[in-house]
């Protein structure tokens, strides 16, 4: 995987979870990490899947994202 690629990934999914942040921002970050597309998105994606500090709608958008890639 390109390291470009990576830092990205890492920058977005640092977006989406920082709860400090608008729940918009949190969301078009997950969408974004969807638009890659790649193995490690998706292993990002789920992730954000565990993670019990977002509020369920997050953590279902993060899933159909996840579910997107798998497709």
């Amino acid at each position: 995987m390109p390291e470009p690629v990576i830092t990205e990934l890492k920058k977005l999914t640092d977006i989406a979870t920082d709860m400090d942040l608008s729940a918009n921002l949190r969301k078009d970050a997950m969408k974004s990490m969807g638009q890659i597309g790649t193995r490690d998105a998706l292993l990002a994606l789920l992730d954000l899947v565990a993670n019990e500090k977002l509020n369920p709608g997050e953590r279902k958008l993060a899933l159909q994202q996840a579910e997107r890639l798998i497709k």
